[in-house]
């Protein structure tokens, strides 16, 4: 028989359950492994950051910079000292002009072209000395000239140059020879102008390919500023304008200053500077307090307050004792000046002179820390750039100039050697055509191997050292060993090796023929020819001697 089946709505029957436990959070930490894992202070999570392109970026903030830069940089004789490091250390006195042309495919012998070259030299010093010659202003040499592109080049983050061609009623006007001129222009003088249309970006029209095609600069013409468009290349492609930065992008198209990175950090500096000096000054003034247990006048004022007769009585009684104090105090003196005398003070004073507490004792090492971050970002030493010689031994001070010195060539080979190669291109092709200097098969041979009769190298001052004998030492040694060579070894010393040989040999002629004693040779007894300290051939490798 089957049951009659009721239909019950869902949710009217109740049945019994258990009061249900009370949900406990349970949270496990789970190692994680992954990027931009946060700390447990959020530091991360509270420095927003975004991805845009550098030249976006470097156009965006390159005025605000640079004038903070040259703010700093004016008003600070230790950033002031750094970029004169840097020019000493980038050029010293000039880049001297290490002529290295490969004329064997226009017929010279080695000697021949060695002849060249040096002729070559001498007329380029010459002419880079001369500022009516070299200088569209008549005003700098071509050293002073870098100098100045140097300095743009810490403030900046570039240096702006524009080769210029007077004709021979210009020359004789000024009484110039040559008619290849450079001159220098401030950065700020290339505007930040950008039309994606015009392919013009911060100032510099582009073509298809991203070749710079003109420079856009702001000049002063008749009390008014104008923009005018300098082409980069002439129809024969000589270079027309001299753009040099250290990029940092594949697409930038301007610098930004060497110290951009560390404009917080001298402001910082600076901030700390001014703070401690304000409370040296404060604290440092001659300050001295009286301490004395007489009442004061709000005492007086209560003990006048008091009414009948025991206060008056105690009042009297006070009175006494005062006068009592007072009457002790008058006869001694209390004198703080610059003659020396013993002072005596009434009884229960004291006297207490402050002194300056300022600097404490965290100031030298953080100073210390901030100063080396700025010479990291300008690249100097923090020995040159503090002059804080402290603890400085032969090998931390060797190992000091030997990390900066990669620093200091990649900024001669990147800045400064870029401008004296553009100049040097259009004064060489200038003096060969115009018959000053004669080349076989004459200008057309030159424009059909321009590059390669206009290679060069640009040598600057020798890497410091720490002592001259040991690095004199070892610079024979590494001749001795096979390892070096004279041109290396001149190179080392900021020195070309072929002026190096011709004065020596000049030098050797005349001593000779003079009947004098022979500097070259090495006087018997001395530790390069003293048997004692030759090495056993029969030794093995690393034996003692």
């Amino acid at each position: 028989m089957n049951k009659p089946r009721v239909r019950v709505k869902a949710g009217s029957i109740a049945f019994p359950t258990a009061t249900p436990a009370p949900a406990v959070s349970r949270v496990r930490a789970v190692p994680q492994a992954r990027w931009m894992r946060d700390a447990s202070t959020g530091v991360l999570s509270a420095r927003r950051s975004s991805l845009i392109d550098n030249r976006d970026d470097v156009r965006r903030v390159w005025d605000r910079i640079s004038g903070l830069a040259l703010d700093f940089i004016q008003n600070s004789g230790r950033l002031k000292g750094a970029v004169d490091q840097v020019l000493a250390d980038t050029v010293g006195t000039e880049l001297k002009l290490f002529a290295r042309p490969d004329l064997a495919r226009l017929g010279y012998s080695e000697k021949e072209a060695a002849d060249w070259a040096r002729m070559v030299e001498k007329r380029w010093r010459r002419w880079a000395w001369n500022p009516a010659e070299c200088d569209l202003k008549g005003k700098w040499t071509l050293p002073q000239q870098v100098d100045v592109a140097l300095r743009h080049h810490v403030a900046y983050g570039e240096a702006v140059g524009v080769i210029d061609y007077l004709d021979p009623a210009q020359r004789a006007a000024y009484g110039a020879t040559t008619g290849t001129k450079f001159l220098l222009v401030a950065p700020h003088r290339l505007v930040r102008d950008t039309s994606e249309l015009e392919r013009l970006h911060s100032g510099v029209l582009h073509d298809v390919n991203g070749r710079p095609v003109a420079y856009r600069l702001l000049e002063r013409v008749n009390g008014m500023d104008v923009k005018v468009d300098h082409a980069a290349h002439d129809a024969d492609g000589r270079p027309q304008v001299v753009h040099v930065f250290d990029p940092w992008d594949s697409g930038d198209v301007r610098g930004i200053s060497v110290i951009a990175s560390v404009l917080r950090t001298h402001a910082s500096a600076e901030q700390l500077g001014d703070a401690t000096l304000a409370t040296a000054i404060l604290q440092t003034i001659f300050a001295a307090t009286l301490t004395s247990d007489l009442p004061s006048g709000d005492a007086f004022q209560a003990l006048q307050a008091l009414e009948g007769e025991e206060g008056g009585e105690l009042a009297e009684e006070f009175a006494g004792y005062l006068n009592a104090r007072l009457d002790a105090a008058a006869k001694s003196s209390l004198v703080v000046n610059s003659a020396s005398q013993v002072n005596h003070l009434a009884p229960g004073e004291k006297m207490e002179f402050h002194t300056a507490s300022t600097p404490g004792s965290n100031y030298i090492p953080f100073a210390a820390d901030l100063r080396r971050e700025i010479a990291r970002a300008i690249g100097v030493s923090y020995s040159s750039f503090s002059f804080d010689f402290n603890g400085a031994t032969y090998s931390s001070t060797r190992m000091e100039g030997s990390s900066i010195w990669p620093v200091v060539l990649r900024r001669r080979e990147r800045i400064a050697a870029p401008i004296h190669q553009a100049v040097y291109e259009a004064w060489l092709d200038e003096e060969i055509g115009e018959g000053r200097i004669p080349i076989k098969g004459g200008y057309r041979a030159f424009r059909a191997n321009r590059d390669a009769v206009c290679w060069a190298d640009w040598q600057g001052p020798a890497k410091p050292t720490a002592d001259d004998n040991k690095a004199a030492k070892a610079s024979s040694e590494r001749l001795v060993n096979g390892t070096s060579s004279l041109a290396i070894e001149c190179a080392e010393l900021g020195l070309d090796v072929n002026d190096v040989l011709a004065q020596r040999a000049a030098e050797l002629a005349r001593i000779e023929e003079l009947g004098l004693p022979n500097p070259f040779v090495r006087s018997p007894g001395t530790a390069a020819n003293d048997p004692a300290e030759e090495p056993d051939p029969a030794a093995p490798v690393g034996a003692a001697a």
